[in-house]
Protein backbone atom coordinates (compact mmCIF):
# COMPACT_ATOMS: atom_id res chain seq x y z
CA UNK A 1 0.00 0.00 0.00
CA UNK A 2 3.00 2.41 1.10
CA UNK A 3 4.87 1.74 -2.30
CA UNK A 4 1.69 2.38 -4.21
CA UNK A 5 0.90 5.38 -2.20
CA UNK A 6 5.22 6.20 -3.37
CA UNK A 7 5.49 5.53 -6.87
CA UNK A 8 1.93 6.79 -7.79
CA UNK A 9 3.32 10.94 -7.80
CA UNK A 10 7.04 9.13 -9.20
CA UNK A 11 4.84 7.96 -12.31
CA UNK A 12 2.87 11.12 -12.01
CA UNK A 13 5.86 13.50 -12.34
CA UNK A 14 7.69 11.04 -15.04
CA UNK A 15 4.92 11.72 -17.30
CA UNK A 16 4.70 15.05 -16.47
CA UNK A 17 8.41 15.36 -17.51
CA UNK A 18 8.48 13.07 -20.63
CA UNK A 19 5.02 15.19 -21.76
CA UNK A 20 6.82 18.51 -21.18
CA UNK A 21 10.04 17.05 -23.17
CA UNK A 22 7.67 15.83 -26.14
CA UNK A 23 5.32 18.97 -25.94
CA UNK A 24 8.34 21.02 -26.30
CA UNK A 25 9.89 19.19 -28.74
CA UNK A 26 6.38 19.41 -30.79
CA UNK A 27 5.91 23.18 -30.47
CA UNK A 28 10.02 23.20 -31.53
CA UNK A 29 9.10 21.53 -34.76
CA UNK A 30 5.70 23.17 -34.95
CA UNK A 31 8.10 26.23 -34.47
CA UNK A 32 10.34 25.51 -37.52
CA UNK A 33 7.54 24.88 -39.69
CA UNK A 34 5.72 28.10 -38.75
CA UNK A 35 9.00 30.06 -39.63
CA UNK A 36 9.82 28.23 -43.16
CA UNK A 37 5.96 29.15 -44.00
CA UNK A 38 6.52 32.93 -42.94
CA UNK A 39 9.57 33.08 -45.95
CA UNK A 40 7.48 35.48 -48.43
CA UNK A 41 7.14 33.24 -51.67
CA UNK A 42 7.01 35.34 -54.85
CA UNK A 43 5.16 34.16 -57.33
CA UNK A 44 7.02 34.86 -60.87
CA UNK A 45 3.88 34.08 -63.64
CA UNK A 46 5.65 33.95 -67.09
CA UNK A 47 5.77 31.89 -69.85
CA UNK A 48 6.58 28.34 -70.07
CA UNK A 49 10.57 28.48 -70.84
CA UNK A 50 11.69 24.93 -71.93
CA UNK A 51 15.24 25.74 -71.16
CA UNK A 52 15.65 25.93 -67.42
CA UNK A 53 16.63 29.26 -67.23
CA UNK A 54 13.96 30.79 -66.09
CA UNK A 55 13.87 27.94 -63.18
CA UNK A 56 17.92 28.38 -62.69
CA UNK A 57 17.80 32.48 -62.41
CA UNK A 58 14.55 31.96 -59.94
CA UNK A 59 16.62 29.86 -57.39
CA UNK A 60 19.98 31.52 -58.04
CA UNK A 61 17.93 34.41 -56.99
CA UNK A 62 16.03 32.91 -54.42
CA UNK A 63 19.47 31.48 -52.79
CA UNK A 64 20.86 34.81 -52.66
CA UNK A 65 18.29 36.37 -50.75
CA UNK A 66 19.25 33.97 -47.87
CA UNK A 67 16.28 33.13 -47.03
CA UNK A 68 14.57 36.41 -47.17
CA UNK A 69 11.96 35.03 -49.85
CA UNK A 70 11.55 32.25 -52.19
CA UNK A 71 10.59 32.91 -55.92
CA UNK A 72 8.28 29.74 -57.58
CA UNK A 73 7.14 29.95 -61.04
CA UNK A 74 3.76 29.88 -62.48
CA UNK A 75 3.58 28.72 -66.16
CA UNK A 76 1.58 30.27 -68.72
CA UNK A 77 0.95 29.44 -72.11
CA UNK A 78 3.32 30.07 -75.12
CA UNK A 79 0.67 31.88 -77.53
CA UNK A 80 1.12 35.77 -76.09
CA UNK A 81 -2.56 35.89 -76.71
CA UNK A 82 -3.55 33.31 -74.35
CA UNK A 83 -0.65 34.39 -72.01
CA UNK A 84 -2.47 38.34 -71.96
CA UNK A 85 -5.89 36.55 -71.57
CA UNK A 86 -5.22 34.52 -68.34
CA UNK A 87 -3.02 37.72 -66.85
CA UNK A 88 -5.85 39.92 -67.07
CA UNK A 89 -8.47 38.18 -65.89
CA UNK A 90 -6.61 37.39 -62.41
CA UNK A 91 -5.08 41.06 -62.72
CA UNK A 92 -8.69 42.54 -63.28
CA UNK A 93 -9.78 40.51 -60.26
CA UNK A 94 -6.82 41.88 -57.97
CA UNK A 95 -5.40 38.64 -57.62
CA UNK A 96 -2.80 38.77 -54.62
CA UNK A 97 -1.07 35.88 -56.10
CA UNK A 98 1.33 37.67 -58.79
CA UNK A 99 4.05 38.90 -57.33
CA UNK A 100 5.88 39.47 -60.59
CA UNK A 101 4.91 39.47 -64.24
CA UNK A 102 6.92 38.21 -67.20
CA UNK A 103 5.55 40.85 -69.45
CA UNK A 104 5.18 40.88 -73.34
CA UNK A 105 6.76 43.92 -74.52
CA UNK A 106 3.19 45.10 -75.94
CA UNK A 107 1.40 44.87 -72.26
CA UNK A 108 3.39 48.07 -70.80
CA UNK A 109 0.69 50.80 -71.76
CA UNK A 110 -2.62 48.69 -71.23
CA UNK A 111 -0.94 47.23 -67.57
CA UNK A 112 -0.31 50.64 -66.32
CA UNK A 113 -3.20 52.46 -67.38
CA UNK A 114 -4.90 49.53 -66.17
CA UNK A 115 -3.35 50.00 -62.83
CA UNK A 116 -2.31 46.37 -62.80
CA UNK A 117 1.39 46.84 -62.90
CA UNK A 118 3.81 49.47 -60.20
CA UNK A 119 5.90 51.89 -61.56
CA UNK A 120 9.70 51.99 -60.78
CA UNK A 121 10.80 54.70 -59.12
CA UNK A 122 14.33 56.27 -57.84
CA UNK A 123 17.41 53.90 -58.01
CA UNK A 124 15.68 50.70 -58.86
CA UNK A 125 14.23 52.48 -61.91
CA UNK A 126 17.82 54.17 -62.89
CA UNK A 127 19.53 50.71 -62.31
CA UNK A 128 16.79 48.76 -64.12
CA UNK A 129 17.83 51.62 -67.08
CA UNK A 130 21.14 51.57 -66.97
CA UNK A 131 23.32 49.77 -69.73
CA UNK A 132 19.99 48.68 -71.27
CA UNK A 133 19.47 49.46 -75.03
CA UNK A 134 17.17 52.44 -75.43
CA UNK A 135 14.55 50.19 -77.51
CA UNK A 136 14.11 48.15 -74.59
CA UNK A 137 13.99 50.85 -72.18
CA UNK A 138 10.76 52.14 -74.42
CA UNK A 139 9.41 48.90 -74.51
CA UNK A 140 8.88 49.00 -70.71
CA UNK A 141 8.02 52.69 -70.70
CA UNK A 142 4.66 54.39 -71.08
CA UNK A 143 4.26 58.05 -70.72
CA UNK A 144 7.55 59.02 -69.15
CA UNK A 145 7.71 56.49 -66.64
CA UNK A 146 9.16 52.84 -66.55
CA UNK A 147 6.51 50.24 -65.89
CA UNK A 148 8.76 47.38 -65.84
CA UNK A 149 12.60 46.06 -66.09
CA UNK A 150 13.88 45.41 -69.80
CA UNK A 151 14.85 41.54 -69.60
CA UNK A 152 15.24 39.83 -72.56
CA UNK A 153 14.57 40.76 -76.09
CA UNK A 154 14.48 40.19 -79.82
CA UNK A 155 14.11 41.05 -83.53
CA UNK A 156 13.70 39.45 -86.66
CA UNK A 157 16.53 39.22 -89.39
CA UNK A 158 16.61 38.00 -92.88
CA UNK A 159 18.18 34.20 -93.27
CA UNK A 160 19.39 33.20 -96.22
CA UNK A 161 21.57 30.23 -97.93
CA UNK A 162 24.85 31.36 -98.62
CA UNK A 163 25.45 28.47 -100.94
CA UNK A 164 22.55 30.10 -103.55
CA UNK A 165 23.42 33.31 -102.70
CA UNK A 166 26.65 35.51 -103.16
CA UNK A 167 25.83 38.76 -101.64
CA UNK A 168 22.58 39.30 -99.39
CA UNK A 169 19.62 41.61 -100.76
CA UNK A 170 19.98 45.11 -98.89
CA UNK A 171 15.73 46.01 -100.18
CA UNK A 172 12.77 44.15 -100.54
CA UNK A 173 12.92 45.20 -104.67
CA UNK A 174 16.23 43.51 -104.87
CA UNK A 175 14.72 40.42 -102.62
CA UNK A 176 11.91 39.60 -105.04
CA UNK A 177 14.16 39.75 -107.94
CA UNK A 178 16.95 37.33 -106.58
CA UNK A 179 14.39 34.76 -105.34
CA UNK A 180 12.49 35.15 -108.31
CA UNK A 181 15.52 34.40 -111.04
CA UNK A 182 16.51 31.31 -108.17
CA UNK A 183 13.11 29.72 -109.64
CA UNK A 184 11.83 26.75 -106.92
CA UNK A 185 14.58 26.99 -104.98
CA UNK A 186 14.10 30.65 -104.22
CA UNK A 187 11.16 30.85 -102.29
CA UNK A 188 10.68 33.38 -99.05
CA UNK A 189 9.11 32.26 -96.13
CA UNK A 190 7.12 34.96 -93.71
CA UNK A 191 4.55 35.45 -91.78
CA UNK A 192 0.98 36.23 -93.45
CA UNK A 193 -1.66 34.31 -91.21
CA UNK A 194 -4.24 37.07 -89.86
CA UNK A 195 -2.84 37.45 -86.36
CA UNK A 196 0.03 39.25 -84.35
CA UNK A 197 3.02 38.16 -86.97
CA UNK A 198 1.11 40.37 -89.67
CA UNK A 199 0.30 43.40 -87.46
CA UNK A 200 4.72 42.79 -86.57
CA UNK A 201 5.32 42.06 -90.56
CA UNK A 202 3.14 45.53 -90.68
CA UNK A 203 4.45 47.87 -88.37
CA UNK A 204 8.12 46.73 -89.68
CA UNK A 205 7.50 47.60 -93.42
CA UNK A 206 5.95 51.42 -92.16
CA UNK A 207 8.65 52.14 -89.84
CA UNK A 208 11.24 51.31 -92.75
CA UNK A 209 9.42 53.33 -95.30
CA UNK A 210 9.20 56.22 -92.77
CA UNK A 211 5.64 55.58 -90.89
CA UNK A 212 4.15 55.37 -88.21
CA UNK A 213 0.68 53.60 -86.67
CA UNK A 214 -0.12 55.95 -84.36
CA UNK A 215 0.88 59.92 -83.20
CA UNK A 216 4.19 60.14 -80.59
CA UNK A 217 1.61 60.58 -78.00
CA UNK A 218 -0.96 57.29 -79.11
CA UNK A 219 -3.76 59.03 -79.01
CA UNK A 220 -4.41 59.69 -82.78
CA UNK A 221 -4.14 57.64 -86.08
CA UNK A 222 -0.99 58.51 -87.62
CA UNK A 223 -0.93 56.13 -90.97
CA UNK A 224 0.71 58.90 -93.58
CA UNK A 225 -0.61 58.23 -97.11
CA UNK A 226 2.78 57.82 -98.54
CA UNK A 227 5.03 55.46 -96.58
CA UNK A 228 1.48 53.74 -95.59
CA UNK A 229 1.05 52.43 -99.57
CA UNK A 230 4.68 52.00 -99.56
CA UNK A 231 4.45 49.02 -97.54
CA UNK A 232 1.16 47.19 -98.25
CA UNK A 233 2.91 47.63 -101.77
CA UNK A 234 5.88 45.47 -100.47
CA UNK A 235 3.18 43.11 -98.78
CA UNK A 236 1.14 42.80 -101.95
CA UNK A 237 4.28 42.07 -104.16
CA UNK A 238 5.48 39.32 -101.87
CA UNK A 239 2.34 37.48 -101.73
CA UNK A 240 2.21 37.74 -105.61
CA UNK A 241 5.34 36.79 -106.15
CA UNK A 242 6.26 33.16 -107.44
CA UNK A 243 8.60 33.09 -104.77
CA UNK A 244 6.08 33.09 -101.65
CA UNK A 245 5.34 30.12 -100.22
CA UNK A 246 1.84 28.94 -101.48
CA UNK A 247 0.93 28.80 -97.62
CA UNK A 248 1.46 32.34 -96.76
CA UNK A 249 -1.91 33.24 -95.66
CA UNK A 250 -1.69 30.66 -93.21
CA UNK A 251 2.19 30.81 -92.10
CA UNK A 252 3.23 31.90 -88.70
CA UNK A 253 6.94 31.73 -87.17
CA UNK A 254 6.83 28.43 -87.31
CA UNK A 255 5.83 27.17 -90.18
CA UNK A 256 8.16 29.64 -91.70
CA UNK A 257 10.59 27.96 -89.50
CA UNK A 258 10.12 24.43 -90.73
CA UNK A 259 9.49 25.47 -93.89
CA UNK A 260 13.09 26.56 -94.63
CA UNK A 261 14.68 23.60 -92.72
CA UNK A 262 13.38 21.35 -95.35
CA UNK A 263 16.11 22.65 -97.65
CA UNK A 264 13.40 24.11 -100.31
CA UNK A 265 13.83 28.02 -99.50
CA UNK A 266 16.61 30.25 -99.92
CA UNK A 267 15.39 33.71 -97.81
CA UNK A 268 12.92 33.75 -94.48
CA UNK A 269 12.02 36.44 -92.59
CA UNK A 270 12.06 35.03 -88.41
CA UNK A 271 13.18 35.63 -85.14
CA UNK A 272 16.85 34.24 -83.59
CA UNK A 273 15.47 31.43 -82.28
CA UNK A 274 15.47 29.46 -85.90
CA UNK A 275 19.55 29.46 -85.65
CA UNK A 276 19.71 27.21 -82.86
CA UNK A 277 16.46 25.15 -84.05
CA UNK A 278 18.32 24.38 -87.58
CA UNK A 279 21.52 23.31 -86.17
CA UNK A 280 19.30 20.85 -83.93
CA UNK A 281 17.33 19.81 -86.84
CA UNK A 282 18.15 20.16 -90.20
CA UNK A 283 22.19 20.70 -89.64
CA UNK A 284 22.78 20.28 -93.42
CA UNK A 285 20.71 23.23 -93.69
CA UNK A 286 22.31 25.46 -90.82
CA UNK A 287 25.72 24.52 -92.62
CA UNK A 288 24.64 26.91 -95.62
CA UNK A 289 22.83 29.28 -93.24
CA UNK A 290 23.55 33.10 -92.89
CA UNK A 291 21.75 36.31 -92.19
CA UNK A 292 21.61 39.81 -92.68
CA UNK A 293 19.80 42.46 -92.24
CA UNK A 294 16.09 42.63 -92.32
CA UNK A 295 15.73 44.36 -95.91
CA UNK A 296 14.84 47.87 -96.79
CA UNK A 297 11.69 49.33 -97.88
CA UNK A 298 13.51 52.07 -99.50
CA UNK A 299 17.45 52.56 -100.81
CA UNK A 300 19.65 54.73 -98.29
CA UNK A 301 17.18 53.93 -95.24
CA UNK A 302 18.10 50.97 -93.09
CA UNK A 303 15.31 49.28 -92.05
CA UNK A 304 13.55 49.38 -88.95
CA UNK A 305 12.07 46.15 -87.56
CA UNK A 306 9.81 45.91 -84.55
CA UNK A 307 10.82 44.55 -81.14
CA UNK A 308 10.02 41.92 -78.85
CA UNK A 309 10.51 40.49 -76.27
CA UNK A 310 9.98 39.73 -72.17
CA UNK A 311 9.65 42.48 -69.53
CA UNK A 312 9.84 42.30 -66.09
CA UNK A 313 6.74 43.97 -64.17
CA UNK A 314 5.65 44.43 -60.33
CA UNK A 315 1.97 43.36 -59.53
CA UNK A 316 0.22 46.01 -58.05
CA UNK A 317 -2.06 43.59 -55.25
CA UNK A 318 1.32 41.83 -54.31
CA UNK A 319 1.65 41.08 -50.54
CA UNK A 320 5.07 41.66 -51.19
CA UNK A 321 6.20 44.43 -53.34
CA UNK A 322 9.78 45.64 -52.14
CA UNK A 323 10.80 42.04 -52.45
CA UNK A 324 9.20 41.87 -55.35
CA UNK A 325 10.86 44.10 -56.73
CA UNK A 326 14.11 43.40 -55.61
CA UNK A 327 13.94 39.77 -56.75
CA UNK A 328 13.41 40.83 -60.87
CA UNK A 329 15.99 43.54 -60.52
CA UNK A 330 17.78 39.87 -59.62
CA UNK A 331 16.28 38.40 -62.85
CA UNK A 332 17.10 40.61 -64.79
CA UNK A 333 20.65 40.71 -63.42
CA UNK A 334 23.58 40.60 -66.20
CA UNK A 335 24.39 37.19 -65.31
CA UNK A 336 20.88 35.69 -65.29
CA UNK A 337 20.43 37.65 -69.14
CA UNK A 338 23.39 35.58 -69.91
CA UNK A 339 21.84 33.01 -68.96
CA UNK A 340 18.60 33.25 -70.99
CA UNK A 341 21.01 34.18 -73.82
CA UNK A 342 23.30 30.99 -73.68
CA UNK A 343 20.57 28.75 -72.30
CA UNK A 344 17.30 29.44 -73.61
CA UNK A 345 18.64 31.57 -76.69
CA UNK A 346 16.85 34.71 -75.55
CA UNK A 347 18.65 37.87 -76.66
CA UNK A 348 19.69 40.29 -73.88
CA UNK A 349 19.19 43.91 -73.36
CA UNK A 350 22.04 44.85 -71.52
CA UNK A 351 24.26 45.91 -74.52
CA UNK A 352 27.35 45.21 -73.36
CA UNK A 353 26.70 41.12 -73.18
CA UNK A 354 26.51 41.28 -77.16
CA UNK A 355 30.31 41.44 -76.62
CA UNK A 356 30.58 38.82 -74.11
CA UNK A 357 32.35 35.57 -75.26
CA UNK A 358 29.64 33.10 -74.59
CA UNK A 359 26.33 35.34 -75.93
CA UNK A 360 28.68 35.73 -79.41
CA UNK A 361 29.19 31.93 -79.26
CA UNK A 362 25.33 31.43 -79.27
CA UNK A 363 24.77 34.40 -81.50
CA UNK A 364 27.25 34.26 -83.87
CA UNK A 365 25.38 37.48 -85.31
CA UNK A 366 25.69 39.36 -82.32
CA UNK A 367 26.74 42.44 -84.01
CA UNK A 368 24.01 42.76 -86.61
CA UNK A 369 21.59 41.85 -84.02
CA UNK A 370 22.80 44.72 -81.70
CA UNK A 371 22.81 47.29 -84.66
CA UNK A 372 18.94 46.11 -85.69
CA UNK A 373 17.76 46.61 -81.68
CA UNK A 374 19.13 50.11 -81.81
CA UNK A 375 17.06 51.29 -84.52
CA UNK A 376 14.20 48.61 -83.31
CA UNK A 377 10.46 50.12 -83.84
CA UNK A 378 7.95 50.01 -80.87
CA UNK A 379 4.58 48.57 -81.42
CA UNK A 380 1.74 51.32 -80.83
CA UNK A 381 2.06 52.06 -77.35
CA UNK A 382 -1.76 52.42 -76.52
CA UNK A 383 -3.44 51.06 -73.73
CA UNK A 384 -5.84 50.22 -76.65
CA UNK A 385 -3.12 47.75 -78.55
CA UNK A 386 -4.94 44.42 -78.75
CA UNK A 387 -7.75 46.19 -81.03
CA UNK A 388 -5.21 48.13 -82.64
CA UNK A 389 -3.44 45.18 -83.99
CA UNK A 390 -6.66 42.98 -84.53
CA UNK A 391 -7.41 45.87 -86.89
CA UNK A 392 -4.71 45.60 -88.87
CA UNK A 393 -3.73 42.07 -89.23
CA UNK A 394 -8.10 41.95 -90.29
CA UNK A 395 -7.67 44.62 -93.10
CA UNK A 396 -4.64 43.52 -94.41
CA UNK A 397 -5.36 39.32 -94.71
CA UNK A 398 -4.84 38.10 -97.25
CA UNK A 399 -1.91 39.98 -98.22
CA UNK A 400 -2.41 38.72 -101.89
CA UNK A 401 -6.22 40.48 -102.13
CA UNK A 402 -4.37 43.87 -100.84
CA UNK A 403 -5.03 47.19 -102.94
CA UNK A 404 -2.47 49.94 -101.45
CA UNK A 405 -4.61 53.03 -102.05
CA UNK A 406 -7.72 51.51 -100.95
CA UNK A 407 -6.33 49.76 -97.85
CA UNK A 408 -4.58 52.71 -96.70
CA UNK A 409 -7.71 54.37 -96.04
CA UNK A 410 -9.85 51.23 -94.55
CA UNK A 411 -6.79 51.00 -92.33
CA UNK A 412 -7.17 54.27 -91.38
CA UNK A 413 -10.50 53.50 -90.50
CA UNK A 414 -10.28 50.20 -88.82
CA UNK A 415 -7.61 51.73 -86.24
CA UNK A 416 -9.46 55.38 -85.77
CA UNK A 417 -12.40 52.56 -84.67
CA UNK A 418 -10.07 50.57 -82.17
CA UNK A 419 -8.75 53.62 -80.73
CA UNK A 420 -12.48 54.79 -80.23
CA UNK A 421 -13.11 51.37 -78.76
CA UNK A 422 -15.67 50.59 -81.27
CA UNK A 423 -16.53 47.14 -82.50
CA UNK A 424 -14.17 45.86 -85.17
CA UNK A 425 -15.49 42.66 -86.50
Amino acid sequence: MENRVIMAPMLSRTRFITGTIVSAVFSALLGCGEQVEQIPRLRWYVFAERSGAFEQAAQDCARAAHGRYDIELAALPTDADQQREQLVRRLAAGDPDIDIIGMDVIWTAEFAQAGWVLPWQGEPAREAREGRLASAVASATYQGRLWAEPFTTNTQLLWYRSDRVDTPPSTWDALFGMAERLGADGTIEAQGERYEGLTVFFVSLLASAGGSVLTSDGQHVSLEEAPTQRALAVMRRLANSPAADPALATAREDQARLAFETGDSSFMINYTYVWPSARANAPEVARHMAWARWPAVMPGRPSRVTLGGINLGIAAYSRHPELAFEAAACIASAANQRIAATRGGMPPTIAELYDDADVRTTFPFAGLLRDTLRDAVQRPQTPLYADVSLAISHTLHPMRDIDPARDAGRLREAVGRALRSEGLL
